[in-house]
């Protein structure tokens, strides 16, 4: 397996529904319970890319096996440089490392955004996300019980965090939240 790592595009939105189609429907990680379609993915792939964030796309050759992306962590002017990431791999190949290479590439991505911060807001508490956020260098900075319903049991929302760049050490740059 060769995995290779890219800035996703609206051409992938169909690979890209299904995956999260299949944790949807399946999982707890993400508290939809209807998973969105084609158009509502191409949609937030050019949001998400048009602001310049980060939307990558982990691929086997020509198919895409897994995407993460970083939105800003809130709409509020102050949360510019906080982002929130989303990454879900392709259910027949979680386990195989992608996730890692996924998620390393987009701390570097989200970086190189302007963000000084990023949060993984880990839905159901999921052990395999924890393990990874884990492993990638984020530390654990709460937990909210009983924050969703679904699967038939109330679900823990799991927040980690982790600095990136200089974090707070120093002021950002360019400051539109000043």
């Amino acid at each position: 397996m060769t995995v290779s790592i890219r800035q996703a595009t609206a051409d992938d939105a169909d690979a890209i529904a299904a995956i999260y189609a299949y944790h949807v429907l399946h999982g707890t990680a993400t508290y939809d319970t209807v998973p969105p379609d084609v158009a509502a993915t191409t949609e937030k792939i050019l949001t998400i890319t048009g602001r310049n964030w980060p939307f990558l796309a982990a691929c086997d050759g020509p198919a895409v096996i897994g995407y993460a992306y970083a939105t800003q962590f809130r709409d509020r002017p102050a949360y510019a440089y906080a982002c929130e990431n989303s990454i879900y791999i392709a259910d027949d190949r979680r386990g195989g490392g992608v996730g890692k290479l996924l998620l390393l590439a987009l701390l570097q991505a989200a970086e190189a955004s302007g963000f000084r911060r990023m949060v993984a807001v880990i839905g159901g508490g999921e052990p395999a996300s924890v393990a990874l956020h884990g492993s990638c260098g984020f530390e654990h900075a709460g937990r909210l019980a009983g924050m969703g319903w679904k699967a038939g049991r109330w679900l823990d929302t799991v927040y980690m965090q982790i600095a990136l760049g200089d974090g707070t050490a120093t002021a950002p740059i360019a400051s539109n939240a000043d």
